[in-house]
């Protein structure tokens, strides 16, 4: 009976044991984190008395120069830009003066943002962390960081 009870015992108090929450992991909440972006991008472009569109996925953008717009790319395009990264603050991360890639290759933001311009055309993109490298970051980019990108669009070849 008391190796019985002592199983028991050991059983409840391994159970206990792995059903115990870490106080250190925190639980990620997608739309809380997505709610706080917008509202930094707000207060950004307030305080930087920027005027933006802010389209139906929460992506806020700026179009600089539309371009040539009789032909715009799509997601399956390879495109060929310039492009500046900030974060809020004005500091950078990262820039190219002439990089080539699949459109749908790259961070959602992208993907959204550079179709709406044309060759030779212009955009800021306003990104909140989940269209860009979202909770996990990348190197250089913590993670849940709202983005800036200034992109032209120098050329793009549709597939």
């Amino acid at each position: 009976m008391k190796k019985v009870l002592l199983l028991v015992g050991a059983c409840v108090a391994l159970l206990t044991a792995c059903s115990k929450k870490d106080n250190n992991t925190d639980t990620f909440d997608p739309i809380a984190q997505f709610d706080k972006d917008s509202v930094l991008i707000v207060n950004y472009l307030k305080a930087n008395n920027i005027t933006a569109t802010h389209d139906p996925r929460s992506i806020f953008y700026k179009i600089i120069d539309s371009g040539v717009v009789a032909s715009k790319p799509t997601v399956t395009s390879n495109v060929t830009v310039k492009y500046a990264g900030t974060f809020l603050d004005g500091k950078s991360f990262d820039s190219n003066d002439n990089i080539s890639f699949d459109l749908n290759g790259v961070i959602y933001g992208w993907q959204v943002g550079i179709p709406l311009i044309g060759k030779g055309g212009r955009i800021q993109l306003f990104l909140p962390s989940y269209y860009a490298y979202g909770q996990y970051g990348r190197s250089g980019i913590p993670p849940n960081t709202v983005l800036v990108f200034d992109v032209t669009l120098k050329d793009f070849v549709k597939k």
